[in-house]
């Protein structure tokens, strides 16, 4: 994201905030805005729940109340994004409407009630919809204060009325053309399933078929797409009235019912919703850390390019298990976090904790003390302030030489899979366990499903790429081909792009690049583990042989050099790690799934000998972080406990502290320190 895209000139700091919920107390919406300024506030979002106060009756709109406060707000050195309120409906909209309300699995439509009970299908909601945001639009685009569309709020769900059901058949036609081709695509011989009319095509339920993988699988892109398309509709009732205002979504953590890189061409700025759990019992913060900064660097990786984070909390949820608080500092270092894997703000849900309902009791800036005098107050306020004196660093970005793959696709085909093991794959924690030895090294990375180029990264990760959609094995054998690095696993080339396991061997496509032959796979009970020890003189000698889990792929090498061989099991000798040379580049091809400590070594070993350009050029204690935009450098401690860290080379400055860093320095605990150099 470049800054004119909103045309601000500073990082966002702000909230949710809905003064619909205070039209009866003018001295709390006056008092809010005084605050918003002894906070650091300069911006909000607001109207994603206003939609029954906006228009209280079919067709009468009433918003004065609104451009009051956008008004004061902007008088006051404060923006607007502004929401439109499709996330949730009006009463009387479901009354008169009920088509518009969500059918459930069972078939059964659901009553009035909730937030995004709505069916994306609908023309009547579409419709309403689209009447009331481009009112909003007419009424507020081109205002002043107004930076930034938020497209209603964090997307998703699925209806199954019959509305989507003749969607979803159409969509099919789009894709498949003929019954007979969609026979064949989800092999419907199998259990004399096969369709002979359109109409016997149902989404799938749980009284009705849920075993044909390729129809489970084109539901969930078909639900995706679906929602995008009301994305684009919702988008396009409000772009024609100020085509330069951007807009936005807010995304949800490791949430898989939409595709979010398909969105990349259809919002101009990516944002999502961050609620990690810190300081669990069983759970480090630093793990902790990990599991957000990848989704930071997922989102970032959509247009490569900065984000927002549009909401976190400033102290705890209520909708977790346990409302945790966080610990002094920690509010610093977690915003800090987003900030140093390319957040361009750092927003909250919400300003005001309201009265009543569901949410009353979830963090906010201002709770129902309604003073600025308390903790998380001040912690907000302290944020503010230092955000105000970053903003050199809001045009800076990452640039990765590291990208993994993240498909979505992939994900729903091994979630839904039966076998080789249905007590848990963990796609995502495999992931994510490649990630973590990066992000402990400080190198940074991007994430890529296989729509996009991975020709200009010098490593290349394919954890359990168990779908390999069409052609993407021709993008890594050129990019091996041509001096790359490729590292995959186990279950990977397994089938196609509709759960159809390829013939003569897998992985598809990539047995001469890893120069092997997947042959069987064995599957592991809960807490059964294997391993395995290095035989190369080279790779992986400190250790005397690592652990492995869950799945034990048997492989057959032809050119591929073993690295490393298994302990136990009747395929005690076997392969475990390989490594194969191809064109002018390697493969690696990891057999088993590893304790931790292997992708730390593996992986620190591996760019060592690339030399990659992105390794910090300092060293940092145990639990201390480094992550990279440009030339900035953010040392973050994750430890609840003070560390001294070594002098840092002298080209580094410090940013916005006067800690002296050229000798030897105290990290207090969750201190994050930036350096320039």
């Amino acid at each position: 994201m470049e800054s004119n895209k909103m045309n601000v000139a500073s990082f966002l700091h702000g909230a949710d905030y809905n003064p619909e919920q205070w039209l009866d107390r003018p001295d709390i919406l006056a008092k809010d805005i005084e605050l918003m300024k002894e906070a650091n506030c300069n911006v909000v979002s607001i109207g994603m729940f206003s939609w029954a106060m906006l228009e209280p009756v079919e067709g009468v709109y009433n918003f004065d109340w609104m451009a009051n406060v956008i008004d004061r707000l902007y008088e006051n050195g404060i923006y607007t994004i502004l929401s439109t309120p499709s996330g949730a409906r009006p009463n009387w909209l479901a009354q008169k409407y009920p088509e518009v309300l969500r059918v459930e699995k069972n078939r059964v439509r659901n009553l009035f009630g909730l937030r995004h009970n709505h069916c994306y299908t609908s023309p009547i909601y579409r419709d309403k919809v689209a009447q009331i945001n481009g009112e909003l639009a007419k009424r507020f685009a081109n205002h002043p204060g107004v930076i930034l569309w938020h497209l209603s709020n964090e997307y998703g769900g699925e209806c199954h009325c019959p509305l989507c059901q003749e969607a979803f058949r159409n969509w099919l036609k789009e894709k498949y053309k003929t019954l007979d081709a969609i026979n064949d695509a989800w092999w419907t011989t199998f259990w004399s399933h096969r369709y002979t009319s359109w109409d016997q095509i149902e989404s799938p339920a749980p009284h009705g078929e849920m075993m044909v993988h390729g129809l489970n699988l084109d539901w969930n892109r078909f639900v995706s797409d679906q929602t995008i398309d009301f994305i684009r509709h919702e988008r396009d009732s409000v772009k024609p009235f100020n085509p330069k205002l951007p807009t936005t979504i807010n995304m949800m953590y490791y949430f898989f019912g939409i595709n979010y890189f398909d969105l990349k061409d259809e919002i101009d700025i990516v944002s999502w919703d961050s609620y990690p759990v810190w300081h669990k019992a069983t759970s480090s913060d630093l793990n902790i850390s990990c599991d957000t900064a990848m989704m930071h660097d997922i989102m970032r990786s959509i247009k490569n390019e900065p984000f927002l984070l549009m909401e976190s909390t400033p102290s705890m949820t209520n909708w977790q298990n346990v409302a945790k608080l966080k610990k002094p500092g920690m509010h610093m270092l977690s915003s800090m976090q987003a900030v140093a894997h390319g957040s361009n703000s750092v927003q909250y849900f919400q300003w005001r904790k309201s009265r009543g309902s569901s949410e009353k009791f979830h963090g906010a800036v201002v709770d129902h003390y309604g003073k600025s005098d308390t903790r998380v107050f001040n912690d907000v306020k302290e944020l503010g302030a230092r955000l105000k004196g970053l903003s050199d660093i809001l045009k800076t970005n990452t640039h990765p030489e590291v990208a993994i793959l993240f498909d979505w696709d992939n994900r729903w085909a091994i979630d839904d899979m039966q076998g080789p093991r249905n007590i848990g794959m963990h796609y995502k924690e495999t992931v994510q366990e490649h990630y973590k030895a990066f992000y402990e090294m400080g190198i940074p990375v991007d994430f890529v499903d296989m729509s996009c180029d991975i020709s200009k990264y010098k490593v290349f990760v394919a954890p359990m790429m168990y779908m390999l959609k069409y052609g993407f094995e021709n993008k890594i054998k050129e990019f091996v081909a041509n001096g790359g690095t490729l590292v995959t696993t186990y279950w990977s080339g397994i089938v196609n792009e509709t759960d159809l396991c390829f013939l003569e061997g897998t992985p598809h496509g990539l047995m001469e690049v890893v120069g092997l032959r997947s042959e069987e796979i064995d599957g592991l009970f809960d807490g059964e583990t294997n391993s395995a020890s290095s035989i190369s003189s080279h790779w992986l000698t400190e250790k005397d042989c690592y652990t492995s889990s869950e799945l034990c792929d048997l492989v057959i090498p032809s050119t591929a050099q073993t690295l490393m061989k298994y302990n136990e099991d009747f395929y005690k000798g076997m392969p475990a790690l390989t490594l194969n040379h191809f064109g002018k580049g390697q493969a690696f091809y990891i057999a088993t799934r590893f304790e931790e400590s292997f992708y730390h070594d593996f992986y620190s070993q591996l760019v060592q000998e690339l030399e990659l350009s992105t390794i910090p050029d300092f060293n940092v204690p145990k639990g201390v972080i480094v992550s990279t935009r440009d030339n900035y450098r953010f040392i973050q401690n994750f430890n609840n406990h003070e560390v001294e860290a070594e002098a840092l080379p002298t080209h580094y400055t410090v940013v916005d502290t006067d800690k002296d860093i050229h000798q030897n320095f105290i990290l207090k605990p969750f201190e994050v320190l930036i350096v320039k150099g």
